[in-house]
């Protein structure tokens, strides 16, 4: 019987032409099917390239993101040092002074301020500056602000979205799988949850806990695994009684192991899409409460924090708004477009596979 199992092992599988067939695992075939989506396959390079630089953001040459310059206050983006940003803003600006008063020359006043101003950018280095992105109200570099802030707002995507997917699973595969008063007292759970004001209560937990990327985390969090626990339990539902799960159970699999390694890789796609759903939401969840001031505490900076610094001066310097809303609208668009690619990789069922 051995040796009949031995010779069984090494003949390999064919198909119906017997052909020799390698086989393919799950992961392996999925990533060539997201090969073939061109949008998805863009999306993961974008997520990959935001995520290198906001990890190696302390190693690039970037200026202190919480360094004030007050004399490079408002500076637009340009790949002039600043001294000739500043300095051509002030020829700019003596120049609608005088068509105003009707003069061809400055006075000896304005020209010993030009020339004084002149000195200081040619002798102090920190006019030889270069300001990409240019400056916030308080001259700081927008590209170090919009590094940085990538970092906090990554981070809470990822933290949030973990927990959720994490407790949301769990619970919703446990009430799905199990049925009766487990489900009820669960399900039960959810529904008084959901009838809580969800933004209401993030608001209140940073009022009373203080406003700490810790207390942050955990607010935005709190409630975010309900939808997820109600599309993991439909999708157990859905599969328990399963042939699979039938073949399983008759071979002495534990419910753990059947819930585990069964139920839910078979939830996969329906997972990844919601997961992907959920990044972006933390990121705006997070951009609302620092338009309500409850967000990101000053110095430290996040995508949702410069949008709401944006909005204030956008008249006067739209830069500051749209740099970091692009920034963060091509990052939200990318992990669309993954999280739809990977649906349709993963997804065995799917009429979109490629």
């Amino acid at each position: 019987m051995t040796l009949f199992r031995k010779n069984a092992e090494a003949l390999p599988a064919v198909n119906e032409f017997n052909q020799a067939v390698k086989p393919v695992s799950l992961w392996a075939d999925a990533w060539r099917r997201l090969r073939k989506n061109l949008m998805a396959l863009a999306g993961l390079f974008i997520v990959i390239f935001y995520t290198l630089i906001s990890v190696a953001a302390p190693l690039l040459p970037l200026f202190p993101y919480e360094e004030q310059v007050l004399d490079h206050q408002n500076l637009p983006p340009s790949t002039k040092p600043a001294g000739e940003v500043l300095l051509h803003q002030k020829q700019e600006y003596m120049k609608k002074v005088l068509a105003a008063d009707s003069r061809t020359e400055m006075t000896d006043d304005e020209k010993a301020q030009m020339a004084s101003l002149e000195a200081e950018i040619k002798s102090n280095p920190i006019h030889q500056r270069h300001y990409y992105f240019g400056t916030d109200s308080l001259g700081r570099d927008m590209l170090a602000r919009i590094i940085y802030g990538g970092r906090i707002s990554i981070l809470i995507g990822i933290v949030g979205t973990i927990t959720s997917v994490l407790l949301g699973v769990i619970l919703g595969a446990i009430a799905g799988y199990a049925g009766g008063g487990i489900d009820n007292f669960i399900m039960r759970f959810v529904d008084i949850m959901y009838g809580l004001p969800y933004m209401l209560l993030v608001i209140i937990m940073m009022a009373l806990f203080g406003r700490n990327i810790i207390n942050l985390f955990v607010a935005i969090a709190l409630v975010s695994w309900l939808t997820i626990a109600r599309v993991v339990r439909g999708q157990i539902i859905s599969l328990k009684n399963s042939e699979f799960i039938e073949a399983a159970r008759s071979m002495g699999a534990g419910s753990g192991r059947i819930i585990f390694r069964h139920l839910i890789p078979n939830s996969l796609g329906v997972l990844i899409v919601y997961s992907t759903l959920l990044f972006p939401s933390f990121i705006m969840s997070e951009s609302f409460l620092s338009f309500l001031g409850l967000g990101v505490s000053a110095p430290l900076a996040s995508w949702g924090s410069l949008v709401s610094d944006g909005v204030k001066t956008m008249e006067q310097y739209p830069w500051q708004l749209l740099v970091p809303a692009v920034v963060m609208t091509v990052f939200l668009f990318a992990i669309n477009f993954l999280g739809d690619g990977l649906r349709d990789a993963l997804d065995p069922q799917s009429k979109n596979r490629v």
